[in-house]
């Protein structure tokens, strides 16, 4: 049986949290701070505590007042919602193509590397499978040896490939959302917008005037001209 050549070339597939990419925020109220205890000046002793009545605990010990709540900050009246589709940005922005060719340039790469393994591998199958019936039984297991070898050595540099090919991807991924978030912060806040959602295979229904993806491209492409040159892996 021979084996193939197997290196899945990762596209690059922005998952972002379920929450929304963009959304207004405003500052936490700190609550003030109680003034210092005043302490009695020198010399003076301190006022002897009132007697405790039995079964009232100790002014020191009663537990102290909840303190108020916060209340939260009302939904503004017309609040604005827009969408992206970030596969369409990777897709469509120079950054994203960008970041697809160094992918699949590693890819191609790793694929070179294996090509020689792989041949062996099915040169010596192949000779198994023509010559065995004339080879002796020692020359026959010393072949069937060889191609186990080979092939398990095929299938670990496989592995180690796709694994380097994925850690990749990890990282272009990364590299590309701390890109594109403060982006979309930038058109939400130019359009005056309080929410902006990710659009996923699971929304059901998306009126396609909320979308900004072309804007996002277009401030995307802006904000990194000229910086998009593919690293070399």
């Amino acid at each position: 049986m021979r084996m193939k050549i197997l290196l899945m070339t990762a596209a690059l597939s922005l998952t972002l949290t379920a929450g929304p990419v963009f959304a207004e925020s405003s500052q936490e109220q700190q609550p003030p701070q109680s003034p210092p205890a005043q302490e009695p000046p020198t010399g003076q002793q301190p006022a002897p505590e009132p007697p405790q009545q039995p079964g009232v605990p100790p002014a020191s010990e009663a537990p102290p007042p909840p303190r108020p709540t916060q209340p939260p900050r009302p939904f503004p009246e017309g609040a604005k919602v827009a969408y992206v589709d970030t596969q369409a940005v990777v897709s469509q922005s120079a950054e994203g193509k960008a970041a697809q060719v160094q992918i699949q340039t590693f890819a191609e790469k790793k694929n070179g590397e294996l090509e020689p393994r792989q041949k062996a591998l099915q040169e010596a199958e192949q000779k198994l499978e023509q010559e065995s019936s004339v080879m002796n039984e020692a020359a026959r297991a010393q072949l069937q040896k060889d191609v186990e070898r080979r092939r398990v050595d095929l299938q670990r540099a496989q592995q180690d490939a796709q694994r380097e090919l994925q850690e990749l991807n990890g990282e272009i991924q990364q590299k590309f959302v701390q890109k594109l978030l403060p982006v979309i912060g930038k058109v939400a806040q130019e359009k005056g917008l309080h929410f902006v959602l990710s659009l996923t295979p699971d929304v059901l229904f998306a009126d396609s005037g909320l979308d900004i993806t072309q804007d996002v491209v277009k401030a995307l492409d802006a904000a990194n001209e000229g910086t998009n040159t593919p690293e070399k892996k």
